[in-house]
């Protein structure tokens, strides 16, 4: 079977930048569209270029993400964006995994803080246990023997005022 080469009639007769003849069907003239309208080749360029654009004009910057709160304050005005046509949904999808990034760094750096506090209160608490065990331990004063030694009762001698004393 032998391959035959597609009719040269059917293809552009113009050529490529790299020199070789051009593929795209040509139009009455004989060239293809854009050989035959240079212009508006680089005019669709410059069109797609724009709609390509990372960055929009208009376009609030991102607050600072330092909080969970504002994480999703941005993720709620992205999708507001996003919805409204006035950001590519590309984009909002780039930005989708660096907010969860951001997100696990806020959740992760407000352990650590909670955890540094309950330590605190920790080393605290320990030492109040020690100065509480160091003043059971010790031995009582003079004042602590005053309390702790019940009082005694004077026994009255035989008399019914109890302020004679037996003679016996």
């Amino acid at each position: 079977m032998k391959m035959t080469k597609p009719n040269e009639d059917s293809r552009c007769s113009a050529l490529t930048k790299r020199g070789k003849p051009c593929r795209a069907a040509p139009t009455e003239g004989g060239l293809c569209f854009f050989h035959a309208n240079p212009k508006k080749a680089a005019e669709l360029g410059r069109i797609g270029g724009r709609k390509n654009g990372r960055v929009m004009v208009g376009s609030n910057p991102l607050p600072e993400l330092d909080s969970a709160t504002a994480v999703r304050d941005a993720v709620k005005r992205l999708i507001s964006d996003v919805y409204g046509g006035r950001l590519h949904p590309r984009t909002a999808a780039g930005l989708a995994p660096l907010l969860q990034l951001q997100m696990r760094a806020i959740e992760k750096a407000d352990f650590e803080q909670r955890l540094a506090k309950v330590e605190k209160q920790l080393v605290r608490l320990r030492a109040s246990l020690e100065d509480a065990e160091r003043e059971k331990d010790r031995p009582s004063g003079m004042a602590d023997a005053y309390q702790k030694r019940p009082s005694q009762a004077v026994k009255p001698s035989g008399s019914a005022d109890g302020l004679t004393a037996d003679k016996s």
